[in-house]
């Protein structure tokens, strides 16, 4: 390996890389007929959404830093309680993030939750 460039094995993932890449960006356009998921995947990709929300905001809510929160002075619990009581009410996702944030700005800025 020399310290001025590339080694050869650099290159050779880049490129193998870019190749799966290209490969699977291109899959369905290389198939000779037209290719549909089973029923099964398509009922399941309904709640994918829901369940990436959950993966990414469930642990915002429920963790600072790394480490679970340990008092109910966090502003984050009393908004994802009030927004989700207002989404079963009302069905609105807009309603819900203003429902949520009405509650989390005065219990965050004004007593600095």
């Amino acid at each position: 390996m020399n310290s001025g460039g590339t080694d050869w094995w650099s290159l050779a993932v880049i490129a193998g890389l870019a190749g799966v890449t290209v490969l699977t960006r291109c899959f369905f356009f290389i198939l000779d007929r037209p290719w549909g998921l089973p029923e099964w995947a398509h009922r399941a990709l309904h709640y994918a959404p829901a369940a990436a929300l959950a993966g990414v905001i469930a642990p915002e809510i429920v963790m600072t830093q790394g480490h679970l929160i340990t008092t109910l002075h966090d502003a984050r619990l009393y908004a994802a309680v009030v927004g989700g009581a207002y989404y079963f009410w009302r069905r609105g996702v807009l309603g819900t993030m203003l429902a949520g944030m009405a509650v989390y700005l005065p219990l965050h800025l004004g007593l600095g939750w």
